[in-house]
């Protein structure tokens, strides 16, 4: 073939047309793809915001028509919570003009979104946590980096700042050893009930909350009975009186409280209130906190609502305690807010439980009270002086059971509340009946279920018949086909909503608490429970147990069969992404 060498410039020239042709397009391409992700960054602020927005609204709602909440419901905390989302979407926006202005360097920020990805997706793998934890995450990260990325360090960072999480190992190393030796009572326990001694082992060992004898446990059935007794016990307070809730409603229930509170101080006691603000966004105004120290009660409020990239936002306080004097102590699964009590009936009547405990044990409930006080601020000299509030007690118990409070924590990685369902689970050999108003568990916990169910243990879980939030509901139903194929029996209580978190196990071990079978009690919120053998109380919850499920409509069968494709692909993928919300 002859080279035509007359032409040769020419080619070179239209060669170096087309590279640059090329290169310009390549470099379009590239800058679309980073814009996309970009957008893909936006949407899953915006849907973090949505979720946010819709926890704390959802209940407004569907109570406007036909409830008190809907019609008197507090307008400065709407008005917050939409500054709040608004706030957060205008900065939303700043970012994303931020990184739109960065065109020229878009390659090397899209490489390095890609590597941190891929770093991301490395740690998680190698990570400690369950897989139900890390999945999410990884398919949201490799799919869309610059989202799955960002929505990691808002919310998937678990365990809040290095130094919240050093603020509350130092609180911790004070407070926790100021609880006593339980060598004694451990050593009974396990010689009388070995499988419960060992659960209170792991307890003790891993929260480090010892377990007593010398304490009476009430178990209240319905939430309005444990406020009535709780009223009573308030006025009764000499020296001081803590109050821990994940959610104030200043309403009814709250208002008969307060007024017992006002008197409290009148008389020189000491009264301390503390709340979570997203618990509370609802339900209180913004100058709550002020009307409280007006009249002398000493309030404070866990991780307020505010805008911007709050890594801690995501792990809440949902714990419910009160102690009077150091003696007397409440908690289980009611807040203070009217729905609680069946003052209103937003989702048909409402079942919620809780326990009154009257002895030594109460020292451990007054000491998870002062870990999250002391967290959140130091301002006041006496925040370190606990030697007023951890009394000794001459009170002589009439009951000779096992009573052990303990407190779970995402700041220390080690899911306590997980923990004891499964161990309680893997130990039962007659039956393990819980009841939960929201069913997200993780492969472990599920696997432990099943497992007990084959083993011949009748396994039993309680869920609402009325859903306060019908996307979790629709997520608590996904869980279902899934435990009732290995013999896992589901209960739906028809009356309405049951709020109670309960379980109990042989006739001889149960819990009461705040913890859900969920991803948000188990990994995300600071939660408290009691671990309870042979005592009256463990009966009396079988008993509540049992008597509940004669309203309740058994879907075991209903669940058994298969489900539609369109169906099971819905419920697949809120499952993957459930720990998310």
């Amino acid at each position: 073939m002859k080279i035509p060498y007359d032409k040769l410039d020419i080619i070179l020239e239209t060669s170096k047309e087309l590279i640059k042709e090329k290169e310009k397009q390549r470099k379009i391409n590239e800058r679309m793809l980073f814009l996309i992700d970009i957008s893909s960054f936006a949407t899953g602020i915006c849907i973090f915001v949505f979720f946010c927005s819709k926890r704390a609204v959802y209940k407004r709602k569907n109570m406007k028509q036909d409830t008190l909440e809907g019609r008197a419901k507090t307008k400065n905390g709407v008005k917050r919570l939409c500054f709040s989302v608004v706030c957060i979407l205008l900065e939303a926006a700043f970012i994303i003009a931020m990184l739109t202005k960065l065109n020229q360097y878009a390659e090397i920020v899209n490489l390095m979104t890609r590597l941190l990805a891929g770093l991301l997706v490395l740690k998680l793998y190698a990570s400690d946590q369950t897989s139900s934890m890390k999945m999410p995450w990884v398919i949201l990260i490799l799919v869309f980096p610059i989202m799955g990325v960002g929505l990691y360090l808002l919310i998937g960072l678990n365990g809040g700042t290095h130094k919240m999480r050093e603020r509350y190992a130092q609180i911790d190393r004070e407070l926790l050893p100021l609880l006593p030796d339980d060598s004694e009572c451990r050593e009974k326990l396990s010689r009388k009930i070995p499988k419960a001694g060992n659960i209170s082992d792991y307890i003790q060992r891993n929260a480090f909350y010892p377990v007593y004898q010398n304490t009476d446990v009430i178990y209240y059935d319905e939430a309005v009975k444990g406020l009535e007794a709780q009223l009573a016990d308030l006025a009764k307070a000499e020296k001081f009186l803590l109050m821990e809730y994940h959610a104030i409603e200043d309403a009814q229930a709250w208002h008969k409280i307060q007024r017992v509170l006002e008197d409290r101080v009148k008389a020189g006691v000491e009264v301390r209130v503390f709340y979570d603000d997203m618990g509370s966004i609802g339900f209180i105004n913004t100058d709550f906190i002020k009307k409280m120290e007006n009249v002398g009660i000493h309030c404070r409020v866990f991780n307020p609502f505010t805008p911007g990239l709050n890594v801690f936002l995501n792990n809440r306080d949902h714990r419910k305690i009160t102690v009077i004097d150091g003696k007397v102590g409440f908690t289980g699964g009611y807040n203070l807010a009217n729905e609680y009590f069946n003052f209103t009936h937003p989702y048909g009547q409402w079942k919620d439980t809780g326990i009154r405990l009257e002895g030594e044990a109460v020292r451990s409930l007054t000491v998870t009270f002062l870990e999250m006080w002391n967290a959140v601020s130091d301002k006041d000299k006496n925040d370190s002086d606990f030697t007023g509030f951890l009394v000794h007690t001459d009170y002589q118990a009439k009951q000779t059971g096992f009573i052990q409070p303990y407190a779970d924590s995402p700041m220390d990685h080690e899911q306590v509340g997980e923990e004891v369902y499964i161990s309680m689970v893997n130990k039962a050999e007659k039956y393990c009946w819980f009841m939960t108003p929201y069913l997200i568990i993780t492969d472990e916990m599920s696997h432990a279920l099943c497992l007990a169910a084959k083993r011949g243990v009748d396994v039993r879980i309680i869920t609402p018949g009325i859903p306060d939030k019908k996307m979790i509901y629709n997520i608590t139903r996904s869980f279902y086909h899934g435990l009732v194929k290995h013999g896992v029996r589901i209960y739906e209580w028809t009356p309405g909503f049951c709020h109670a978190k309960m379980s109990v196990a042989d006739d001889c071990m149960a819990t009461c608490g705040t913890i859900n079978l969920d991803y948000r009690s188990l990994y995300h919120h600071f939660e408290n429970g009691c671990f309870m053998a042979d005592c009256q109380a463990v009966l009396d919850i079988r008993n509540d147990l049992a008597a509940t499920m004669d309203e309740c409509r058994e879907v075991t069968e209903q669940y058994s069969t298969g489900r539609s494709a369109y169906l099971r692909l819905g419920q697949l993928f809120m499952r993957l992404f459930a720990g998310l919300l």
